[in-house]
């Protein structure tokens, strides 16, 4: 349950880190904020984004760290289930073999007609005696 709540929390951290850093401007967007250009930054105060942002994605940072070291330390700790093909030289143990049937045909309760015709050619039916009048 931990676990499942850690990776939870751990990808929430990831996704707004990134988000954060996306966010961020480069070192070198400060010379064009001197030229003119630096009226967006006013929406965080006369200091700028650069410190709130900053101190933001250190948090988001420190949490990550942590939460992924938490998660090694719990993964490492548990026993992971043996699995078979991971020890090859144990035989695998043999089902017993039956003994196959006289026969491949399978037997069925119906019984079989002994009688085989001799011709591939159906019989010819009976003519019906007519009267000699064609019909």
């Amino acid at each position: 349950m931990l676990q499942e709540v850690l990776i939870v929390a751990y990808l929430i951290v990831a996704l707004l880190l990134i988000g954060l850093v996306l966010i961020q401007q480069g070192k070198g967007a400060d010379m064009g904020a001197s030229l003119g250009g630096g009226g967006s930054n006013t929406v965080f105060g006369s200091s700028g984004s650069g410190n709130f942002l900053t101190r933001s994605t250190a948090i988001l940072a420190t949490f990550f760290f942590l939460i992924s070291l938490l998660l090694g330390n719990l993964t490492a700790s548990t026993e992971k289930a043996v699995d078979e093909w991971e020890n090859l030289e144990v035989p695998v143990s043999e089902a017993p073999i039956m003994d196959a049937p006289a026969s491949d045909v399978p037997a069925s309760d119906v019984p079989v007609a002994t009688s085989i015709p001799e011709s591939d050619v159906p019989a010819a039916q009976e003519e019906k005696e007519t009267d000699g009048t064609p019909n």
